[in-house]
């Protein structure tokens, strides 16, 4: 372990209680994973964003270590969060087997391609508009038609794909896609939620991996950067996260469908919010 990552957690302790909000900022994203199947990035991008801006980080560049960090400590929330719902029974890994593969490829052209092209403040208008339109989408209750089903392997491919572009260019955990796609498949809610948290997993190995590519001759904006990652924030709140994330499971399994989707869309809303704003002021 580095001095300077070292360094940099005690500066976070220090300076005015970081390492207790990235802490509560952990448990409270272990806990939606578990929750809505979202990998906790769609909480933690605009508050490491809010974070990192306040350690003297440049906006633009903020944005995009937030969304990395975010990827990659969903890593470690995704596999706790599949773990409760996988004992609940709930998980389709029939649809994971097919959408993953797609997933890989979209994750890694995001990470590695797009996202180091795009301006931090286009990054957070699209972050808000996608989670926005995901949120509207939850909150219609709009019922599918029951002959509905989820697209075959090409299908599921093209649509893992997308997923994994999606959540690369936005730091999350792809539920804000994934469940709305599923549910409108057909998928029961608590079955879209549950197969959702465990498509985390490919989706931040993939992007993760392409933010390492992607920002490989970056300066470190701070002590114990590397690149995009913003390792003190990834180390904190990926331990915070996986204590909370079955808790998060358990309480999802207890709550009805018009409940879990209005939780759902709720988040969304006041975090695409908080996203445009961000983006606006950059560019105004």
């Amino acid at each position: 372990m580095s001095a300077g990552f070292i360094a940099e957690l005690l500066a976070l302790g220090l300076a005015a209680g970081f390492l207790a909000g990235l802490l509560a900022l952990g448990l409270a994203a272990g806990f939606l994973a578990g929750l809505l199947g979202i990998g906790g990035g769609m909480l933690l991008v605009p508050f490491l964003t809010f974070i990192l801006s306040q350690r003297g980080v440049e906006p633009g560049l903020a944005v995009k270590m937030a969304i990395a960090t975010s990827m990659a400590t969903i890593m470690a929330t995704s596999l706790s969060s599949v773990r409760a719902h996988h004992r609940r029974g709930a998980v389709r890994w029939d649809l994971v087997k097919g959408l993953a593969p797609g997933i890989l490829a979209g994750g890694l052209l995001a990470g590695a391609g797009l996202f180091a092209l795009l301006k931090g403040a286009w990054l957070a208008l699209f972050f808000a508009a996608f989670v926005s339109f995901s949120a509207w989408q939850m909150l219609r209750n709009k019922r599918p038609e029951p002959s509905r089903q989820m697209p075959g392997t090409a299908g599921q491919f093209g649509t893992g794909a997308g997923i994994g572009l999606l959540s690369g260019l936005v730091g999350a955990g792809g539920g804000f896609v994934s469940v709305p796609f599923m549910v409108w498949c057909n998928v029961p809610v608590h079955f879209a939620v549950a197969t959702s948290a465990a498509l985390g997993f490919p989706i931040a190995v993939a992007n993760t991996l392409g933010y390492v590519v992607g920002g490989w001759g970056l300066q470190p904006a701070l002590p114990g950067a590397f690149g995009y990652l913003y390792l003190p924030a990834l180390a904190v709140i990926a331990a915070a996260s996986v204590t909370m994330a079955p808790l998060g499971a358990r309480a999802a399994h207890a709550m009805n469908v018009a409940q879990l989707k209005k939780a759902f869309a709720t988040l969304l809303f006041a975090l695409a919010a908080y996203m445009l704003w961000k983006g606006l002021s950059e560019l105004l």
